[in-house]
């Protein structure tokens, strides 16, 4: 597999904007972003830089950035898609102050193009279980480790950068707990039930002879692939759904949806909401509250459906 692309191998826009671009780049590496978010800072940033040429960056001003979005809109492009160059921009310019090299951050000044809030469509706790209560489809094709990977994401709502990253170190199995490396180099430590345990213990020995079989004894990755090293969260993400369809689950589901069901179904059966932000890993409670919207959905479904005068 070849190795990540660096945020430097390409080279940035030879403008002002471009220059400060590249050590941008860099300074996320180092923060330990990933080499996704990299990739899109970049893809937005570069356009922008074209887009303002040889302007110095301390004379860009919220004219100039509105005008960048308004040439996205008339190149077709979606809300969603000028929202997040925006955000881009925005986080260009606080890092720029965060270093000195301007007095205010000009994109502060710009509205962010409104959205349409859509919630995510959760399996229920009867699908989630249905899945994983029954044997592994047949479309599994290591299903003691695809089990695990189902258990860990639904039982612990990590996410799937944190599954791949886990190390058997990390893994304690007489606690039932696991260490978890998150966003920003944060670490956190999730508690797994029984389900989980049952699936750990299935699945380490495998993990083992597979290992040795392929002279690769002393890799420290909990999940692998054939070929004996960390498994890809792409290879996650293909797993994941193909298990779910299989299951009777949507065809949309993907691991983020499991973590999305782990916080619903926690606050379903009245878990308190610091709580679920503190296994979740959210910085802010207000991340963690999208899940109130979800189950108030929920609650307006049944009503709607059930109650007489609703009708």
């Amino acid at each position: 597999m070849s190795a990540p692309e660096s945020p430097t191998v390409r080279a940035e826009p030879n403008t002002p904007a471009g220059s400060t671009l590249a050590a941008f780049l860099r300074a996320l590496a180092q923060r330990n972003a990933s080499v996704h978010t990299i990739k899109a800072y970049r893809t937005d940033l570069a356009e922008f830089a074209m887009f303002v040429g040889p302007e110095e960056l301390k004379n860009i001003d919220h004219l100039l950035i509105r005008a960048f979005l308004a040439q996205l809109y008339e190149r077709g492009l979606s809300k969603a898609s000028v929202a997040r160059a925006l955000s881009s921009v925005r986080s260009f310019f606080k890092w720029m102050g965060r270093e000195h090299m301007i007095d205010s951050n000009p994109a502060l000044l710009v509205a962010a193009p409104k959205l349409p809030k859509k919630l995510p469509r959760v399996p229920t706790m009867e699908e989630m279980n249905s899945v994983l209560d029954t044997r592994m489809p047949d479309e599994a094709a290591f299903p003691e480790r695809d089990r695990l990977m189902l258990e860990l994401l639904y039982g612990c709502g990590i996410r799937n950068s944190e599954l791949t990253g886990i190390n058997t170190s990390d893994v304690h199995l007489r606690q039932g707990l696991i260490l978890v490396r998150g966003k920003g180099k944060k670490q956190r430590i999730v508690p797994f039930g029984d389900s989980a345990q049952i699936a750990l213990r299935e699945y380490l020995p495998l993990r083992e002879k597979a290992l040795e079989q392929h002279r690769r004894t002393g890799e420290t990755a909990l999940l692998t692939n054939f070929r004996g090293t960390r498994l890809t969260t792409r290879s996650v993400g293909r797993i994941v759904k193909t298990i779910a369809v299989a299951g009777g689950l949507p065809r949309e589901v993907h691991p983020h949806t499991l973590r999305h069901a782990f916080g619903t179904h926690m606050l379903e059966e009245g878990a308190d909401l610091r709580a679920i932000q503190e296994l979740l890993g959210h910085a802010r409670l207000s991340t963690t509250q999208r899940y109130t919207q979800l189950t108030t959905k929920q609650v307006l479904d049944v009503y709607d459906n059930t109650h007489p005068r609703a009708k």
